[in-house]
């Protein structure tokens, strides 16, 4: 068959995909039965197998990557579940990036999507005071009746049905972030055992700040001194998924030069899509002579907080808040699939959730299935992310539990959603792993008091 290099997008996919990564896949199949997309379709090409094969033809030259090809390719979560179940050891991952970055070099988008995605990317998340404007303005619509009143006036209506439904469990925002409450430095209780820094990344710090304060705390009793970088920018997670690699690279670079100057020996994400990013920096930055080895050591000191505290941790004594009830409060967990996937951690925010007095733990079926969340999957392709999460809620409320416990902010929203949609409100609450821990210590502290 004739090789034809001749439309553009083809020959940017061939510069840009690792060719070697393509040939390793054995077409084994393998990888099918770990894929959401797959399990919800049945369909080849919504397999990462179907996906590479598709990739490699265009690559090759022997088909033309129309749009039915780009579609395919952003209808991936990037879940990277095909990752672990992979013999070849193919870093899928990295492929459907490399897809994506090359497609949006030669994306037409429509007048208002080029906007907002100049808007976010580039306009609001790289620059901490612009995001802490967000998270004031977001506040303000929130607290001083501005919500009610969009609500009240039929304004949502204007907007998607999925995007209606997200804005009713966005939580409450702040401009005050981790360091405006508690400082760049916090120290350690008794003796110190590291000092390590917090990751506190850009949305995270403006709708789940108190996490990250949270987050601080915690690892302060277990006997770290965290370190704050006021510098630190955006992880760049949301940029490499949507095709915007030199985005990515540029704040990379920054929180390159940002954490290698502040004396740490670990750097702690709290949030699994973060986590999954920074430790990826050395691939990111491979190609960069200046940067690469940086990376590399950037990349061996990213880990999860969970993670940290059960190999390094002073653990602190966990009691529930209902530790004279005659019931244990049961609680189960959705694991982060980047957590999960890409940082390869799962077991440690079981084992400390265990360990919290007077709960019991119901492993839910499934739990390392991808929710739908996915980064902004659940915004940009709201039909198969409902898909999922419908079947995520069945296996969550089988469970009966109090607590539905995650380590992901983009999951904690969609399993909020997956609770309000079911109107499971009543009888389960969602929860990051932190602040249930954090609790816990309060309470424990309390009661001695």
């Amino acid at each position: 068959m004739a090789i034809d290099h001749s439309n553009p997008l083809s020959t940017t996919l061939l510069g840009k995909l690792d060719y070697d990564q393509l040939t390793n896949c054995m077409r084994c199949g393998f990888c099918l039965p770990a894929c959401p997309t797959f399990r919800e379709t049945g369909l080849e090409p919504e397999s990462p197998r179907g996906r590479i094969a598709l990739m490699k033809a265009v690559a090759d030259g022997i088909m033309d990557p129309d749009q039915a090809f780009q579609d395919q390719m952003n209808h991936c979560l990037g879940c990277r579940a095909c990752e672990p179940a992979c013999p070849a050891d193919v870093k899928y991952g990295q492929l459907i990036e490399q897809a994506r970055d090359a497609i949006e070099d030669h994306a037409d988008h429509s007048v208002p999507m080029t906007g907002i995605r100049k808007l976010f990317f580039k306009g609001i998340l790289p620059h901490r005071r612009r995001l802490k404007w967000l998270g004031r303005s977001l506040a303000a619509y929130q607290k001083f009746g501005l919500r009610h009143m969009v609500r009240g006036s039929g304004m949502m209506r204007l907007f998607p049905k999925h995007l209606r439904e997200m804005e009713k469990i966005i939580p409450d925002a702040t401009g005050r972030g981790v360091v405006e409450r508690l400082g760049a430095v916090y120290p350690a209780k008794g003796e110190m055992i590291a000092r390590v820094a917090l990751f506190r990344g850009c949305i995270m710090d403006v709708l789940f700040a108190e996490t990250n304060v949270n987050t601080v705390k915690l690892l302060a009793e277990a006997g770290f001194e965290l370190v704050i970088p006021k510098e630190q920018v955006c992880c760049g997670a949301l940029h490499a998924h949507s095709g915007e690699m030199e985005l990515a690279r540029a704040l990379a670079r920054t929180n390159l030069a940002v954490f290698r100057e502040a004396g740490i020996e670990y750097i702690v994400s709290n949030a699994g899509g973060c986590g999954a990013q920074l430790v990826d920096y050395d691939h990111l930055l491979h190609d960069d002579p200046k940067y690469s080895e940086l990376a590399g050591w950037f990349a061996s000191r990213v880990i999860d907080v969970s993670q940290l505290l059960v190999d390094h941790g002073r653990m602190p004594s966990f009691a529930d808040s209902c530790a004279n009830a005659s019931e244990p409060v049961t609680i189960t967990y959705q694991d982060s699939c980047h957590l999960r996937n890409g940082m390869k951690s799962s077991n440690a925010p079981r084992q400390l959730m265990k360990q919290v007095a007077n709960v019991s733990f119901i492993e839910m079926k499934e739990a390392d299935r991808c929710c739908g969340s996915a980064g902004i999957y659940n915004v940009t392709e709201p039909e198969m992310a409902g898909r999922i999460l419908d079947h995520k809620m069945e296996h969550a409320n089988s469970t009966k539990a109090r607590y539905l416990l995650t380590s992901n902010p983009g999951c904690l929203l969609q399993m909020k959603l997956g609770v309000r949609k079911q109107g499971a409100n009543s009888h389960m609450e969602v929860k990051h792993v932190v602040d249930f821990l954090f609790e816990r210590i309060g309470d424990c502290s309390k009661t001695k008091a």
